[in-house]
C-alpha cells in the first residue's frame, strides 16, 4: 500500500511502508542500473549513477593521496598458490572465488587455477616483497581503484550486494605495530571525512567481534550505515593484519641495525558502489533521488514556462541564467523540451535528484525574478534576477550539511537501548539498531551472537570505536556479567 504523499508519477510505494519495493523502483525510475544482464549478480550501471560514482572515486582518491597514498594498477588474476600462503585468508575467501581454468578454444588448460581477485592482499604482497627492501622504503602506502569479484550466495541487490563491485583498496606497510595502529585510526578519520561529511551518510565505526573479522586479520574495524529497512550496510572496513601476511609473503626490510624484520601491514577498502547504494537509500524520498550537491550529475536545472508569444523572451532569460551559473562552475541545463509539460519536467528532475530547480515564466521575466526550488526540503522562493547567483551559492554551501544533519537525527532516533532479550527482539522487529550488554567479543561470545541471529535475524556488529557512554550490567542473551556494550542489527 502506498504511503501518504506518494506521487503517482514518482515512486508508487512509500519508503517507510516498503523499503525494498521503494528501493527497486528508485533504481529503475531514476535510471541508475539495469538488472537484465544475463549473468546473475552482475549489473549494468547506467549513466546517471556512473556520473556520481566517478565523482565519488575522484574525491576519495584525492583524499587518500593527500594522506600519502600512491596509486597502483594491479592484475585482476591471482594464482591459486598465492592464496594458500595465508591459511585463514584462503579458508575465508575460497568459497567466494571465481576461477579461470582455461583459455582459447578450451583446449588450453592452465596448470594452476587463476582467481578473479576477490581482494588483492595475495597479489599485492607478492610484489611488496620485491618493492620493499630497506627501512628507507617505509612507510609504504599504496592504493588501487577497480573491481573485485565474489561469488555472493545471498540475495543480490544493485549497489548494495552483487558479484562484482567497484571499490578502492589501500594497503600499507610499516616498521612498527604502533605505526600500523595509527594507520587504522587514520583510515577511520578518512572515512568520517568522506562518508560522513562529503557524502552526508551517518556511520558508526565498530570493532568487529573475533568471529566476524576479515580472514587473516588481527583486528577489523568497520563502518555501518543504517537504512530505513532497519538493516545496516557495511561501508569501509580497515584491518590490522600485523605480520600475518608479511611473514608468509616475506614482506620484510633491513632495519637500521642491519637486521631483517617483517613489516606490519594494514588494509582499507571503501567500496564506492556500495557507498553509492547506501547514499541513495538513506537520502532518497518518496519522490525519488536526493543527492549531495557536489555529487549530483546535474546541479541546477532551469525549466522555462513556455507560451508561443513569449517563448523567445523566456528562453533568452533562461540561457542568460545558464551562462551565468555555468561560469560560476555549476553543472546547469535548460530543459527546453517541447514534448513535456513543466509539471512532467519537475517530476522527472525531482526523481533524478537535481538539487536546484529554477523556474522562469513570462511573468517572472517581466518582474525581473525567477522561482528557485531546492530538492531536499522542497523550499520555494521568488528571487530577484540579480540575486540568483548568490542564492544558488548559498544553497550549494548549505545543501550537503543539511542532509547530514537530517540523517544524523534519523540515525540517533532509531538506536534503542535494550536490557532484555525480549526488548531486543521487539526493537529489531521494529526496524531499529539495538545497543545492549554482551558477555564477550572473544570466541566464547559467539554462541550468544548465534542465538540472537537465530531468533531475530540480526547480528552483533561489534563495540563502538571511541568513547561509549552506556554500560549494561548483564549480557542480553545469557545473563552473565556484561564485559562489553555492543550493537545489534540486521544487515545486507
Amino acid at each position: 500500500m502506498a504511503g501518504k504523499g506518494v506521487k503517482k508519477k514518482g515512486i508508487t510505494v512509500s519508503k517507510d511502508d516498503d523499503f525494498s519495493g521503494w528501493y527497486s523502483e528508485l533504481v529503475q525510475k531514476a535510471e541508475l542500473a539495469d538488472l537484465r544482464y544475463n549473468i546473475k549478480g552482475f549489473v549494468c550501471y547506467m549513466p546517471w549513477a556512473v556520473m556520481s560514482i566517478k565523482k565519488m572515486f575522484a574525491a576519495y582518491e584525492k583524499k587518500l593521496e593527500s594522506y600519502g597514498h600512491l596509486p597502483l594498477i594491479m592484475p585482476s588474476l591471482i594464482p591459486e598458490s598465492n592464496f594458500h600462503l595465508e591459511a585463514k585468508h584462503v579458508e575465508g575467501f575460497t568459497p567466494e572465488v571465481f576461477w579461470v581454468t582455461e583459455a582459447g578454444d578450451g583446449k588450453k588448460k592452465f596448470e594452476e587455477r587463476l582467481a578473479l581477485r576477490p581482494t588483492s592482499e595475495t597479489a599485492l604482497y607478492k610484489m611488496f616483497s620485491l618493492w620493499i627492501q630497506s627501512y628507507n622504503d617505509l612507510p609504504f602506502k599504496r592504493y588501487q581503484s577497480g573491481s573485485v569479484w565474489r561469488y555472493e550466495s545471498k540475495m543480490t541487490r544493485p549497489f548494495f550486494r552483487g558479484r562484482e563491485f567497484h571499490w578502492i583498496e589501500a594497503h600499507n606497510v610499516f616498521a612498527t605495530l604502533a605505526e600500523a595502529e595509527a594507520q587504522i585510526i587514520e583510515d577511520m578519520k578518512i572515512t568520517h571525512e568522506m562518508i560522513g561529511d562529503e557524502f552526508a551518510v551517518p556511520i558508526i565505526f565498530f570493532e568487529r567481534p573475533k568471529w566476524d573479522m576479515f580472514p587473516g586479520a588481527v583486528k577489523t574495524h568497520a563502518a555501518d550505515a543504517l537504512t530505513a529497512s532497519g538493516k545496516v550496510i557495511q561501508l569501509p572496513s580497515t584491518h590490522l593484519l600485523g605480520t600475518n601476511f608479511s611473514k608468509p609473503f616475506d614482506v620484510s626490510f633491513v632495519d637500521k641495525d642491519g637486521k631483517k624484520k617483517y613489516g606490519y601491514i594494514t588494509c582499507y577498502g571503501p567500496a564506492i558502489s556500495r557507498i553509492y547504494g547506501a547514499m541513495i537509500a538513506i537520502h532518497g524520498d518518496d519522490t525519488g533521488l536526493v543527492l549531495p550537491f557536489e555529487l549530483a550529475p546535474l546541479q541546477v536545472v532551469i525549466v522555462p514556462i513556455l507560451f508561443d508569444k513569449t517563448k523567445d523572451m523566456v528562453l533568452s532569460e533562461c540561457e542568460r541564467i545558464e551562462k551565468m551559473l555555468s561560469g560560476s562552475g555549476y553543472s546547469v541545463k535548460v530543459d527546453a523540451r517541447d514534448d513535456k509539460s513543466p509539471g512532467e519536467k519537475f517530476s522527472e528532475w525531482e526523481m533524478k535528484g537535481v538539487p536546484v530547480r529554477i523556474e522562469v515564466g513570462p511573468k517572472d521575466v517581466e518582474k525581473g525574478q525567477a522561482v528557485i526550488v531546492t530538492r531536499h526540503d522542497s523550499n520555494k522562493e521568488f528571487v530577484k534576477k540579480d540575486d540568483i547567483e548568490k542564492t544558488v551559492l548559498d544553497i550549494s554551501k548549505k545543501f550537503t550539511g543539511q542532509l547530514k544533519e537530517k540523517q544524523a537525527k534519523n540515525f540517533d532516533g532509531r538506536l534503542i537501548d535494550c536490557e532484555t532479550f525480549s526488548e531486543l527482539e521487539k526493537a529489531v522487529a521494529d526496524n531499529n539498531m539495538v545497543r545492549c550488554g554482551f558477555c564477550s567479543m572473544e570466541l566464547p561470545g559467539e554462541a550468544c551472537a548465534d542465538a540472537i541471529k537465530d531468533k531475530t535475524g540480526a547480528e552483533v556488529r561489534g563495540k563502538r570505536v571511541g568513547k561509549e557512554d552506556k554500560k549494561f550490567a548483564k549480557c542480553v542473551v545469557c545473563g552473565k556479567p556484561a564485559k562489553e556494550t555492543v550493537y545489534v542489527a540486521k544487515s545486507y
